[in-house]
């Protein structure tokens, strides 16, 4: 894409500028309804647009040497918007993976859906299923998607998950620790973000990913989430690439 700046390196795992990208880019789109609102349009035109917008930075992913991108689709606070807005985003969330996701599978995308499937309807879940099954051998990036998802949620649901084999004796409590509560969360299989985005001038994380992103790095922006472009992320991954992450650690 002629848009995407040319930033990484040969072997797609650096920055040019400063020290290695960022591995793992999780996104919070916002903004939707207010660029909508601001052309006299529908909330709904605007979540249109936005999911027209993913497949550019999904496609813009391999060449800033992002291998896992996580998006957040829908939220389990979502729930409480109108039922028009909420029927009309289900509808968006099964036309979009059956066509647009379906094709990006086909560019060695895997995807992945976190989040509890239970109040979703079956057709969409089944959708998901799918798609999961179809793209499980692809190696290129790894397209996360958040869909009826709540950080508190997923801690909850994992320490459930957790306390159901103590009590089965699968697990000794004196074994738990802060290795052991990540293995239960729907993020298991991925790495920690390194970077969180926030479009749309909220600074707020909305309750995403709570415990994955202890320490990732967190951008604001006041680029509303349709018009958030591959150039706008590649800025975001020069500025982390200059970032010095210690991790508590002091120079010496």
């Amino acid at each position: 894409m002629s848009n995407i700046p040319d930033i990484a390196s040969k072997d797609g795992g650096a920055l040019s500028m400063g020290g290695p990208g960022p591995r793992h880019v999780a996104i919070i789109m916002d903004g939707n309804g207010r660029w909508a609102q601001a052309r006299g349009r529908p909330r709904l035109f605007g979540h249109h647009a936005g999911a027209k917008r993913i497949r550019e930075v999904v496609e813009a992913c391999p060449k800033l040497g992002i291998e896992y991108l996580t998006i957040f689709a829908f939220s389990t606070e979502n729930w409480k918007r109108t039922q028009t807005e909420v029927a009309g985003l289900m509808s968006l969330f099964r036309r979009y993976i059956s066509k647009e996701m379906t094709a990006l599978a086909t560019k060695n995308v895997r995807v992945r859906f976190i989040g509890d499937r239970l109040k979703l309807d079956e057709k969409l879940v089944k959708l998901m299923d799918n798609l999961e099954v179809e793209t499980e051998g692809n190696d290129g990036t790894h397209l996360t998607v958040a869909l009826n998802y709540g950080g508190r949620d997923e801690v909850a649901r994992a320490t459930k998950r957790l306390a159901r084999d103590v009590a089965e004796g699968q697990l000794n409590p004196e074994d738990v620790n802060e290795e052991t509560l990540p293995r239960y969360l729907d993020t298991h299989v991925l790495p920690d973000p390194d970077l969180v985005i926030r479009t749309s001038g909220e600074a707020r994380i909305s309750n995403f990913l709570l415990w994955q992103s202890a320490y990732a790095e967190y951008e604001f922006i006041d680029t509303l989430w349709p018009d958030f472009t591959a150039a706008e992320l590649g800025r975001l991954c020069r500025k982390f690439g200059r970032r010095d992450r210690r991790f508590g650690k002091v120079k010496t």
